[in-house]
């Protein structure tokens, strides 16, 4: 069917029609024409009926008549030659037929008979269209008002404005004629005719015309017109000016009706007064909230497009809002206070003020706005201010008359239409939208600067902080709520919901907290419930338990944000804070610890007792989770007060019957009950949360919970399913601390948590996930370590520490099991090492799906494992894993007819090579080579030589220049000197005795002592070099020490002799060193029964202080024993040499029984509260990495940084420590991570920092380079670090 008839065409015309009269509410509702064709054009999706319209039927019908043959026939050729690389599914089937058969001639003359079709049957519409408008103007004025107030069939407008009814256009002199007829001089029949022709008129042409200007103002004049329907329709008219035309015209008419209203208020004709209430259903009061309300529709919406306008035009919507809003009586008229201003029907329309949160919220406007308040209207601040003023004096006067308060104006619960609000219920409206705009206003800088204000019956100024006060104690005269009210407080415009709603948001805004929150005066008001319960004093507080919990919200989310945890612990201002007057953590402490012991009356019996216990932990928790905060509550014992409440929670929770399968919840377990399980929930996350910090997982320890803190922290995190961002580094954290310490290393493992881990590991290694459809081969991972696999690579990292390595290895043995299922899933770490790691059989390389992928990622851990030196040891004595990987190495060779075969560079072969090397060679970063693990471009892309066999090839030994003798030199140039009390020469025997002898008495020899330290340092920073170290035989049997211990010596000796230190019979030597030293400590270790591993007698690691020290003695173990028996007396030995204190007598049996070194807990620590403080950026960076300084530190501080810096510069850490204290292990850690800054931020952001600190030695680190700086350090924090590591004798709280 190419041509059409005339029956086609007027079949055409009335199904076309039919179509547009089903759709006339759709296209009558479109703001434009182009809204209309979209709405047209999108039919098909949004008209359920759409495919039974006879238009559309007809259309399918025609389409199939002729595009029918043309379609099938391309489907048979594209089936028939259908293939993989052509057409393959259906989808692409159907685009192929339909991009040919769009391609195709019959379907270009379809289109071309349908347009000319249509082309016509539109004409004769349109043709139509006119004839019946003719008619209308035929009629009389009254029949063509009646015709034009509906939308007839076939009326369409073909103008650009909106469809929402008939328009009539008119030229220039219509609309001159149309202004003459409205001017308030004319008949009233004249000018409602005129306005009801003017309606009619597109908005648009009507703003644009010249005599807009007289027609407004006439307008304006009419709005106050006696007549009701007269105004109405003038807002009718305004209404739809707002929704159809654009911001550089509705901006007029904006403004004429804010004038109207500022004419109106200001005229005598007003008279409505606030004490006589306000009836909404009166007529006038109906014609006010009319046009206010317009106005504040219009205010919400004008935001979202003035910002493309001339500033201009903005401010002057601006101005005439604030203009209207200012508009007050005569200060001397006698009932101006009781004047019944604009803003209260604005506050009755908007009670929350969005108007103003809209307009303040890009910088565009919101610089106006407040430039204008300042400048010009400024008495609308004064007024927002004063009547927060007066409704908190009148809130006071009744708590302090009644004690209590219920009577409140307030928001009406119930859904009834309210008509008539009396004058303390519009006060209250009122002062809810002032509390709003101030509440908006104070979050912005050019807002504060707005104060101090200056009111008319105060003679001081109220300033920000007063204005904050107020806030602050508008929620303690609260009214009372009932527990239904309580619970249904989310839409609530009660004085303590709305400041709640305000301080909340303050506390999320850095500059607007510190300007508004952050000061004393503020915290003092905050905490002025609680210093009154605290001291038995008088509380006329309205609901004291939620009083308190939204205390305790505002204090926690201070104590989130630095500044504000700073506030809170040591005031707003440092300088001028008194002693006398205690800071805001000593009482929010010591009122949480009241808490705990039920010790305030009022609240005893309270429901909501619980709640507020909880509140107030979780403040305390926010500050005891830092270093700094925690420094502060340890003298309090709250670590004790919540162990004791768990305990108690923990005997009634076991009188909790189990939940029965299929009983109702309700029925089975009563609510109290539910409550006691929550309450030992919440103490748990609280005691688990200390452990955030190194002293904190000691003082958990204490309290007896770790293990049920750990199945806590466990089951919570095996409930979500998802957790954010800051959730997942707080958990990395935790489990990276505990994971240090064998106690809590012991409880992840019995709880679950590490089986859970691993088969999620195992999962990603080997199997995938199980809820994802496999539709297609994995792809082959392009890194060594998949991306997929990254984030357990390195919480396997975080996990593995030497503590928990020992606990978790040290009695396990590789299974070696002749077969390996594929099911079969490891469930420890034992079973990763022998899955991964130690593929030492076929059936071990079989059982892997993807092996390269998998003993890669074995590899890279091993790696990371052995640069912790006792790790490397443990793993090296009891699995032979260097062996292991030689073998591996011998059978990877090509095959050769002649001689060995080459190695085959691939993969696991650079993977060995690299790790061989460093297990295997001792050095800094210039005392050994380490080979890449990456391939070079061009002819030879590994030039690293690969070997089977020991000694390692020299390439990798850097060449080591001879030293100079340590001792000789050191006290060649710290002596001779001559001081008022001692004038002498050392030899070279006696230096040693007289030199810790004076250490040793810092009272007698003080000067002395002083004078030593001041040359130590001039050598330190212009002689450094002199400063880096230079036998007799003894008859030791070697068996006599474990094999971790005999390994130890084997590498020491083998460094020694590297640096040119050690010479032969060195072993013996060193082996007599250990052996007494042994000997001597344990001397002075006391009985432990403990289930601990590391508890079971020596220490369990090797001795890497004494091995440093036998090198400086250049392998004289008779001068090596002599200095370490007179070092132990000092306290620095208790921080350098980590088994001087294993299982001591001096230390307290619950620090010995917790197997938690002092160099964690103290030196640990105070690293991480320095690096805070000091290096802000990386400790916010390993706290993104969820890894912890302390782990690090911990590992370098134990091996004495072997491996990590060159002989001389261990040799500089050692005598820093010896000669300017113990407190310098701490800044010398403090100075390697500002050394490395740069780079920490580089591997944050890799998302590899574990890795980085692990395996990379430290390039370019010395010593005397940072000396000045750490000690600068030292003036700072020596008094508190020394204090506290003097005290670790008593540490026990």
């Amino acid at each position: 069917m190419s041509q059409f008839t005339n029956e086609d065409e007027a079949l055409l015309q009335s199904m076309l029609r039919q179509l547009l009269q089903s759709v006339k509410e759709k296209i009558t509702g479109a703001p434009s024409v182009e809204c209309a064709e979209e709405i047209l054009l999108h039919l098909e999706e949004t008209d359920e009926n759409f495919h039974n319209y006879e238009f559309v039927k007809y259309l399918r019908q025609y389409i199939n008549n002729t595009l029918g043959s043309v379609i099938e026939e391309e489907s048979e050729k594209c089936t028939s030659t259908q293939s993989q690389s052509e057409v393959s599914g259906y989808d692409t089937l159907v685009q192929h037929v339909t991009k040919k058969t769009r391609e195709s001639k019959q379907y270009r003359e379809m289109m071309h008979a349908l347009k000319n079709v249509m082309m016509v049957v539109v004409e004769s519409l349109v043709n139509k269209f006119e004839e019946d408008r003719m008619c209308k103007k035929e009629l009389d004025s009254e029949t063509k008002k009646k015709s034009q107030s509906y939308y007839g069939t076939d009326n369409y407008s073909d103008s650009d404005s909106s469809f929402n009814q008939s328009y009539t256009f008119m030229s220039q002199e219509q609309l001159q004629l149309l202004v003459e007829k409205l001017d308030p001089i004319q008949p009233k029949e004249v000018r409602q005719e005129a306005l009801q022709t003017l309606c009619l008129a597109p908005p648009s042409d009507v703003l644009s015309s010249e005599c807009w200007p007289n027609l407004r103002k006439h307008l304006t004049m009419s709005l106050s017109d006696p007549d009701e329907i007269f105004s109405e329709k003038i807002l009718r008219f305004y209404a739809k000016t707002f929704s159809s035309s654009p911001f550089n015209m509705t901006r007029e008419v904006y403004t004429s009706l804010a004038q109207h209203l500022e004419f109106y208020f200001l005229s005598g004709e007003y008279s409505l007064r606030i004490s006589s209430g306000l009836d909404v259903s009166n007529a006038e009061v109906t014609r006010i909230l009319k046009k206010v309300r317009l106005l504040n529709e219009y205010q919400k919406e004008a935001p979202s497009s003035w910002i493309r306008y001339p500033e201009k035009y903005m401010e002057e919507i601006v101005e005439s809002t604030l203009s209207l809003l200012s508009v007050k009586h005569d200060p001397n008229h006698p009932a101006s206070s009781d004047f019944l201003s604009p803003i209260y029907f604005l506050a009755l329309l908007d009670i929350k003020a969005v108007w103003f949160k809209k307009w303040t919220h890009a910088h565009y406007s919101r610089t106006v706005i407040l430039r204008l308040l300042e400048k010009k209207y400024k008495s609308l601040i004064n007024a927002a201010v004063q009547q927060c003023l007066d409704y908190f004096e009148f809130c006071k006067a009744a708590v302090c008359k009644t004690s209590r308060v219920n009577d409140f104006p307030q928001q009406h619960s119930n859904n009834e239409q309210k008509f008539f609000y009396t004058g303390s219920e519009l006060q209250y409206i009122y002062f809810v939208h002032s509390l709003c705009l101030l509440g908006r206003l104070l979050i912005y800088k050019q807002g504060r600067n707005l104060f101090p204000v200056q009111l008319k019956n105060k003679k001081d100024c109220v300033s920000l902080t007063d204005l904050l006060v107020l806030f602050t104690q508008l929620i303690y005269y609260s009214p009372s709520y009932s527990k239904e009210a309580l619970a249904a407080r989310t839409d609530n415009y009660s004085p303590a919901s709305l400041v709640m709603e305000i301080l909340q948001v303050f506390c999320d805004q850095t500059g607007c907290a510190t300007d508004c929150l952050y000061t004393d005066v503020v915290m003092d008001a905050l905490l002025d419930p609680l210093q009154s319960l605290l001291n038995g004093t008088e509380v006329f507080i309205n609901c004291l338990e939620t009083t308190l919990i939204d205390i305790a919200d505002i204090l926690a989310r201070i104590a989130a944000a630095e500044d504000g945890l700073s506030v809170l612990l040591y005031g707003g201002n440092k300088n001028s804070a008194k002693e006398n007057s205690p800071t805001a953590v000593h009482i929010i402490v010591q009122f949480t610890k009241k808490l705990l012991h039920d010790d305030i009356s009022l609240l005893s019996g309270s429901e909501l007792l619980q709640v507020v216990k909880g509140a107030f932990i979780f403040v305390c928790r926010q500050m005891y989770r830092t270093c700094e905060g925690l420094q502060m509550l340890i003298p309090y014992g709250l670590h004790e007060s919540i162990g004791e409440a768990w305990k108690k929670a923990s005997l009634l929770s076991e009188r909790v019957p189990t939940p029965v399968t299929g009983a109702d919840s309700t029925s089975s377990i009563s609510l109290d009950s539910k409550n006691v399980v929550l309450w030992e929930e919440t103490l748990l996350d609280a005691l688990l949360n200390f452990s955030a910090t190194p002293k904190g997982l000691f003082l958990l320890h204490s309290t007896g919970a770790m293990s049920d803190c750990v199945s806590f922290m466990f089951n919570s995190l095996s409930k979500k399913h998802q957790a954010n961002e800051h959730e997942e580094f707080d958990n990395g954290v935790i489990v990276a601390q505990m994971a240090t310490t064998p106690t809590a290393a012991v409880a992840l493992q019995s709880s679950g948590f590490i089986k859970t881990f691993v088969a999620k590991l195992w999962a990603l290694l080997e199997c995938g996930k199980d809820d994802v459809r496999i539709t297609q081969p994995k792809s082959t991972p392009v890194d060594p370590i998949d991306q997929s696999c990254q984030k357990s690579f390195l919480c396997l990292i975080n996990l593995l520490t030497y503590p928990a390595v020992f606990e978790l290895l040290s009695e396990q043995d590789i299974p070696n099991k002749p077969m390996y299922s594929h099911r079969e899933v490891p469930t420890d770490i034992i079973n990763i090492i022998d899955r991964i790691i130690i593929l030492n059989s076929e059936a071990k390389i079989h059982s892997l799906f993807n092996y390269e992928q998998s003993h890669v990622f074995g590899l890279r851990l091993l790696n990371v494992l052995c640069c912790e030196l006792n790790t490397l040891l443990l793993l090296e004595t009891k699995y032979k894993v260097s062996q292991v990987l030689l073998t591996a190495q011998e059978e990877n060779v090509t095959e050769a007819l002649e001689g060995p075969g080459d190695f085959i560079v691939d993969s696991l072969s650079v993977e060995r090579n690299h790790v061989l090397v460093r297990i295997n060679l001792i050095g800094g970063p210039q005392e050994r080579i380490l080979p890449s693990r990456t391939l070079d471009k061009g002819s030879d892309p590994y030039p690293w030589p690969m070997f089977s066999s020991f000694p390692l090839p020299k390439c990798y030994l850097a060449e080591v220049p001879r030293k100079a003798d340590f001792k000789q030199a050191l006290f060649r140039n710290l002596i001779p000197m001559q001081t008022s009390r001692l004038t002498f020469w050392l030899n070279s025997d006696k230096v040693l005795d007289k030199l810790m002898s004076i250490l040793q008495s810092p009272g007698g020899q003080s000067e002395w002592a002083e004078i030593c330290r001041r040359q130590f340092c001039k050598i330190m920073k212009t002689r450094p070099d002199t400063i880096s170290g230079p036998t007799t035989d003894a008859d030791v049997k070697k068996e006599n020490l474990s094999s971790v211990q005999q390994l130890g010596i084997e590498m020491t000796v083998r460094y020694g002799k590297h640096l040119n230190l050690l010479k032969e019979h060195a072993e013996n030597e060193l082996c007599f060193v250990l052996m007494n030293c042994e000997q001597f400590l344990k001397q002075q270790q006391r009985a432990v029964v403990s289930s601990l591993r590391c508890l079971q007698g020596h220490y369990p690691g090797y001795d890497w202080f004494a091995s440093s020290v036998f090198l400086i003695m250049s392998g004289d173990g008779e001068k090596t024993l002599t200095f370490l028996q007179q070092f132990s007396h000092l306290l620095v030995s208790a921080f350098l040499w980590i088994p001087r204190l294993h299982m001591s007598v001096h230390l307290p049996i619950a620090t010995v029984e917790s197997g938690i070194h002092p160099v964690y807990f103290c030196s640990a620590h105070y690293i991480e509260m320095l690096l805070k403080a000091e290096l802000p950026l990386v400790f916010s960076a390993f706290h993104m990495s969820g890894f912890t300084p302390s782990q690090i530190c911990l590992q370098w501080i134990t091996q004495c940084f072997w491996n990590y810096m060159d002989w001389s510069e261990i040799c500089h850490y050692i005598a820093t420590c010896i000669f300017l204290g113990p407190d310098y292990q701490v800044y010398m850690c403090i100075s390697v991570f500002r050394h490395l800054q740069q780079d920490i931020l580089r591997h944050t952001e890799a998302q590899d920092l574990q890795v980085f600190l692990k395996e990379e030695a430290l390039h370019g680190f010395r010593v005397t380079d940072y000396l000045e700086y750490m000690e600068s350090l030292e003036l700072i924090y020596r008094p508190m670090l020394l204090k506290d590591m003097r005290n670790i004798r008593v540490q026990n709280t």
